[in-house]
């Protein structure tokens, strides 16, 4: 069978939808430049204020006082918030300007890494041995497709809830989505497998160290305390958005008109497909195709191990390397170029395929760097402690099973605004951990309450670099994507908060 001949079989092409009316959000770049503005204008409406700090930077509860405003430029600094977006530095102050001498703040990190996957693939895709094994796995899955699904989310949630894969999962998107579409499936699903599989893994976490960790030391308890709730959620929540997903899967491959991307999938697929189809057979792959799997395959496998902090795990055996961006892009750039070798790329060969394989995620990277300029406007305006004030006040006083759900519902919107789990645990964990004992509360509940509600809202924020970037690889609108979560979202929210108060009741 040939490649063109297997991805005809699996792929039903989806009849070209007639234009709709009704509502229809702008692009991802307006959302954001939109809610820029909005923080900007933001900053004139809402008192400044400030928390004091420790010495290792954590607010002191009950010290918020206010502060000189200092309320943005409407123009100039919406259009240079995502300047220091992209590679701002925190200065000593607090600021964040390109002009700091400091801590990078900004994007660029995830941004070049994103372009070096980019170039990545781009090398891979030339040597033809991904077009291959995409057409190989097809076959042998023919009618049972849909076993990936559950086995990949699972993966996903697994990564999600040990180590808080989520920027780490957007080299994942282009493989994923390829193979889900050459099943006949469309790219919402392949982008779904990814956003819910790790999202709800994180918002689940049980030993995420950059989460649950963090927090746990803030709440003052250790990590295992909460254990059995979290997990109750991490099981259950997979379940549901596994069940989802898959009940929207078998009724676009049955109907390819109900695709939410049915209008633009007959692009889409082909974007996706670009080298699949074809004349070549798919018989016995060469040596040469085989060697580039194997070589492409451990390239994860190496940022897996090089991320995951292993000792943190009680595991030993295994070095913790404590990889982050830089380490992940220099590995990825690495094996681009074992990649081109064992495929007997040609060095012109292999520079055209790296940089149009970057050039393929520019827009991708761009988002990124937009994405993070709306905390800078806030941060710069110093209107983010003021936000957390008022939610330390609105928990006060209140019974065990309430405190637990408004804390809850709380995280929502302070995860909208501070969508790094890790940056949200540090601000606002040593301001709401403490209050917790006034209302008869175990800590590790607070920490629950903080972790869903950052999870939850990390699978739709458009703040988020995993949410944006992973949509713009995906080709799917930012609405399209609110339209198939978000009874998804409701399950989730209701789970937690019934988990969240059994606990306080049983204690």
């Amino acid at each position: 069978m040939t490649t063109a001949a297997a991805t005809a079989e699996a792929t039903p092409v989806a009849p070209a939808a007639p234009a709709t009316r009704g509502l229809r959000l702008p692009s991802a770049y307006t959302i954001l430049i939109g809610l820029i503005v909005a923080v900007a204008i933001a900053t004139w409406i809402i008192p400044a204020g400030r928390y004091d700090f420790n010495a290792d930077g954590t607010p002191i509860p009950g010290t918020y006082h206010a502060v000189e405003a200092t309320p943005a430029r409407i123009l100039r600094d919406s259009l240079t918030a995502p300047i220091n977006g992209m590679y701002g530095i925190t200065g000593a102050d607090g600021t964040i300007s390109y002009y700091n001498s400091g801590e990078l703040f900004g994007a660029i990190d995830v941004a070049l890494f994103i372009l070096i996957i980019g170039g990545f693939l781009g090398v891979t895709m030339q040597t033809g041995a991904i077009q291959s094994g995409i057409a190989r796995i097809v076959q042998r899955l023919h009618g049972r497709e849909r076993l990936m699904i559950p086995v990949l989310m699972a993966i996903f949630a697994l990564g999600g809830t040990t180590f808080g894969m989520a920027e780490e999962s957007l080299a994942f998107y282009v493989l994923i989505i390829t193979v889900m579409v050459a099943a006949g499936y469309d790219s919402v699903t392949g982008a779904a497998i990814l956003l819910l599989g790790c999202g709800i893994g994180v918002m689940g976490s049980t030993i995420n160290p950059f989460a649950t960790g963090i927090a746990s030391g803030f709440a003052g308890t250790s990590i295992d305390a909460g254990l059995i709730g979290r997990l109750v959620i991490l099981v259950v929540g997979t379940i549901v958005g596994t069940w989802w997903v898959m009940r929207y899967s078998a009724r676009v491959k049955a109907d390819p008109s109900r695709s939410l991307v049915a209008a633009n999938r007959t692009e889409i697929d082909a974007h996706f497909l670009a080298g699949t189809a074809g004349d070549t057979d798919t018989g016995p792959m060469t040596g040469k195709q085989k060697v580039v799997l194997v070589l492409f395959f451990l390239a994860f496998l190496v940022m897996i191990v090089g991320i995951v902090p292993w000792s943190d795990l009680g595991i030993s055996f295994i070095p913790t390397l404590a990889w982050w961006f830089p380490e992940m892009t220099a590995s990825f750039l690495l094996f681009s170029i074992l990649i081109g070798i064992a495929g007997g790329t040609s060095e012109s060969k292999f520079v055209d395929g790296f940089v149009n394989g970057a050039r393929d995620l520019l827009g991708v990277a761009l988002i990124i760097g937009i994405a993070r300029g709306v905390t800078v406007i806030m941060t710069n305006g110093q209107i983010t402690d003021t936000v957390l004030n008022a939610a330390e006040q609105a928990v006060s006083g209140l019974g065990g099973v309430a405190f637990i759900n408004l804390m809850f519902a709380l995280f929502l919107p302070l995860s909208f605004l501070i969508p790094s789990s890790s940056g949200l645990a540090t601000v606002a964990m040593p301001i709401m951990a403490p209050l917790a004992s006034f209302a008869n509360v175990a800590p590790e509940l607070v920490v629950t309450a903080y972790q869903t509600g950052n999870g939850i809202v990390n699978l739709v924020t458009p703040t988020s670099a995993v949410v944006m970037g992973g949509l713009a690889i995906a080709r799917v609108g930012y609405g399209t994507w609110l339209k198939f979560v978000w009874p998804v979202l409701i399950v989730l929210a209701v789970l937690c908060m019934v988990v969240m108060s059994a606990a306080v009741l049983l204690k």
